[in-house]
């Protein structure tokens, strides 16, 4: 049974990878920050009491933070990961223009203390770096592994010392140690203040009478957007080669958000017109304009094919977000998941609300 430890287990990679790993047969371990309120929601269905079950149970959960390498080398040295998936950061990037400092501690060096620990601990962990399509920032697409960075906010300036520490980490202790250029990939386990997920948990909101408006920034950014389960495959599987390489992950096609807005509200047959609004607050300092994914690369040496389309990707967190506020939801996102996945994917898990 190989063993796998995941930080940012909490978050919506971090959950649908806990998932997948446990349908795979591993002993999977989660670093959690220690809270006073319960911060677990989206991995509550697979979480097992170890004090019931008779003690069978494959994920457990260590209190530590990517902020404190002593605490990392502790969970390291007791663990002993077969692989580790680094997925922890301050993932926002409008708000990493407000809180810069913390970005570049929690993101960047984050990344160089869990490196280190796996180091001083002599372990022979491989290591997953969830880097991201941010750091192309305003270089022309489409974006692919050769592509220059050009980082256009505080959060991608500490992806890119990320990237870069751990190919150093590669090449200077021969670490296993990976990147994964994922563009921007989503899902009903979106956190509520990215813009794809404000938008579907807005309607939803709006057609249940709890919403008027919904007000958003830049509604010409272009990106590539993707369904997370599929990146998250993509993420063991980039462990299980035989030597380390980068991949950039993308669908290959980008879109802009009043195009998501189209989508979204025209599922149900309403005009997001009549319901957004500007407000500058939402733009960002330095914009970056235009993502696009070249996957040329993982499409020969994974065999990178993405199942779920663009506009398959909205009716799924669509049908989720009316399902969470009690509404009937026209469906097309449950067939769509039942259709193309099996196993360890189901509809029936992605309806989370994030209040108890």
């Amino acid at each position: 049974m190989k063993t796998a430890l995941i930080t940012g287990i909490t978050g919506q990679d971090g959950s649908y990878l806990a998932e997948l790993l446990l349908h795979k047969g591993y002993e999977v371990h989660g670093l959690i920050r220690r809270s006073s309120t319960f911060n677990t929601r989206r991995i509550d269905h697979i979480y097992r009491d170890p004090h019931g079950n008779n003690g069978k149970v494959n994920l457990f959960l260590h209190y530590g933070d990517v902020t404190a390498g002593d605490t990392l080398l502790d969970v390291l040295y007791n663990v002993k990961p077969d692989e580790v998936y680094h997925l922890a950061a301050q993932s926002h990037v409008r708000v990493s223009f407000d809180m810069p400092e913390y970005t570049g501690d929690v993101t960047g060096l984050g990344t160089v203390r869990i490196l280190e620990a796996i180091r001083k601990a002599g372990m022979k962990s491989r290591f997953y770096q969830a880097s991201s399509s941010e750091l192309f920032g305003d270089s022309k697409p489409p974006q692919s592994e050769d592509t220059p960075f050009r980082p256009r906010s505080p959060y991608a300036a500490a992806k890119l010392y990320g990237y870069w520490i751990a190919n150093n980490y590669r090449e200077g202790y021969g670490m296993y140690a990976v990147n994964g250029i994922l563009f921007n990939h989503e899902s009903p386990r979106r956190g509520e203040t990215f813009v794809t997920r404000k938008i579907t948990r807005a309607l939803a909101n709006i057609m249940a009478g709890n919403q008027k408006h919904l007000y958003l920034g830049n509604l010409e950014s272009r990106r590539d957007w993707g369904y997370a389960p599929e990146y998250v495959e993509m993420m063991n599987l980039m462990l299980q080669q035989e030597q380390p390489e980068d991949f950039v992950i993308g669908t290959g096609e980008a879109h802009t958000i009043a195009e998501f807005l189209d989508e979204a509200f025209g599922y149900v047959n309403l005009d997001w017109h009549d319901y957004v609004r500007i407000d500058p607050r939402y733009f960002r300092p330095t914009e970056v304009d235009y993502l696009e994914a070249d996957t040329k690369k993982a499409k020969k040496l994974l065999n990178w094919e993405p199942r779920v389309k663009f506009h398959e990707l909205v009716r799924i967190m669509v049908d989720a977000d009316l399902a969470l506020v009690g509404l009937d939801a026209p469906g097309d996102g449950k067939r769509i998941i039942e259709e193309k996945f099996s196993g360890w994917h189901r509809w029936e898990d992605q309806v989370v609300s994030m209040e108890r």
